[in-house]
């Protein structure tokens, strides 16, 4: 058997700055915007002719924030409330035998700045420092499969009401939103999916968080409602 080494070509720059409540699939949250840093030689912008003409690209990644890089045949999809095993094959977790992830994302375009070269993208459900292993066109007529079965997961994921409390109001008001264009539409996208882990209850007194920009958010959940108690700089 052939053994070949397989190297990063970039790493993701996002407005993700940990795991926790980064989307559990691409183009759940639409208008996250992120950017790829490419690597020498892979920054060459010749790598990237005829890209313009895609408007969708699909990305392997590492897992590289794993703690256990083991493999596992059988895991726990979120999908099924953390409470059933499923084969590894049968589903998209990070527990994999290389722990390769797949994305499909929106192409915004190429940009050369400060002698570094970045692909531009949204939607991306990756969190900063993911390294890039390789960048594919998406090709609608082949990757589209209209009458495709998904099992489990048919549908996307039950959406829950999102609240500010004053705390948090105040904050955004006072905020130069000029920077952090829809932040709040975002923040509501990315915690209405419910990013506890799968087993949590609907309700529960744990006060949780994830940095997202440069902002720490808090939130809690109540009766099927998620109010976020607090945001301040990170």
């Amino acid at each position: 058997m052939i053994e070949k080494t397989v190297s990063a070509i970039g790493i993701v720059h996002s407005p993700f700055k940990e795991k926790f409540a980064v989307p559990r699939q691409a183009k759940l949250v639409a208008d996250i915007e992120s950017r790829i840093e490419l690597f020498p030689p892979y920054d060459d912008l010749n790598c990237f002719r005829g890209i313009e003409n895609f408007s969708h690209l699909w990305l392997i990644f590492d897992f590289n924030l794993i703690e256990d890089h083991s493999f596992r045949a059988l895991v726990r999809p979120p999908r099924l409330g953390g409470n059933k095993k499923m084969g590894v094959f049968a589903t998209r977790s990070p527990y994999r035998p290389n722990n390769l992830g797949l994305s499909s994302v929106v192409n915004r375009g190429v940009e050369r700045r400060n002698n570094k070269t970045y692909l531009l993208i949204a939607g991306a459900d990756l969190v900063e420092g993911t390294p890039v292993i390789d960048i594919k066109p998406y090709i609608k007529f082949t990757d589209a499969i209209e009458h495709a079965d998904s099992a489990y997961a048919r549908i996307p994921p039950p959406e829950m009401n999102v609240e500010f409390s004053d705390e948090a109001e105040t904050f955004i008001e006072n905020l130069d939103l000029g920077k952090y264009p829809s932040l709040v539409e975002i923040i509501k996208e990315i915690v209405s999916y419910d990013p506890r882990p799968a087993y949590r209850t609907d309700s529960d007194e744990h006060e949780y968080g994830f940095k997202f920009y440069e902002f720490d958010i808090k939130f809690r959940v109540m009766q099927r409602c998620i109010m976020i108690t607090s945001i301040v700089y990170v």
